[in-house]
């Protein structure tokens, strides 16, 4: 048996697949702002877009140990 949620991934499914490159692009590009406003928001007091951006890098690079590669590019 069939769930409405399932239902619903299909129809999302087939609607992205619909899509052109471009549009996709466009909607992920669409979607990354939303977020980005929705964090910004949520933070107390409220961050500009910048320093939102910055906070979002620094999470994102915490516990991640840098590879040879990079550490020998940047000395």
């Amino acid at each position: 048996m069939r769930s409405v949620a399932d239902d619903l991934r299909t129809e999302q499914r087939e609607r992205l697949a619909a899509l052109t490159a471009a549009e996709r692009v466009r909607l992920a590009l669409r979607l990354g702002a939303r977020d980005l406003e929705a964090f910004r928001l949520a933070q107390d007091p409220p961050l500009d877009a910048a320093e939102a951006v910055r906070v979002l890098g620094r999470r994102r690079q915490q516990g991640r140990r840098p590879s040879r590669c990079a550490r020998e590019l940047t000395g």
